[in-house]
């Protein structure tokens, strides 16, 4: 068995010049991953304002419903009253 120099690809592995093409995809994908990540991060602000909006509408709901309901308990009392 002879030692060679230059390795040999095996059938199944990758040769070694796949190396610098993948190298350049991956430089090449870059600025797409990049605009994924940007999405991502203004998809996750967008949600966690509606949360907020949610939270803040519904505060003010129940501010809203417990002056009716004082309102209702002053009417009802004064038809006791009198």
């Amino acid at each position: 068995m002879t030692a060679t120099l230059f390795p040999v690809a095996r059938p199944g592995t990758p040769e070694r010049s796949a190396t610098p093409q993948n190298r350049n995809r991956d430089m090449q994908l870059m600025p797409e991953t990049l605009s994924r990540a940007r999405m991502q991060d203004f998809l996750r602000e967008v949600d966690s304002e509606r949360v907020a909006r949610r939270v803040v509408t519904a505060r003010r709901m129940q501010r809203k419903a417990e002056r009716a309901s004082l309102r209702a308990r002053r009417a009802l009392a004064r038809t006791v009253m009198y």
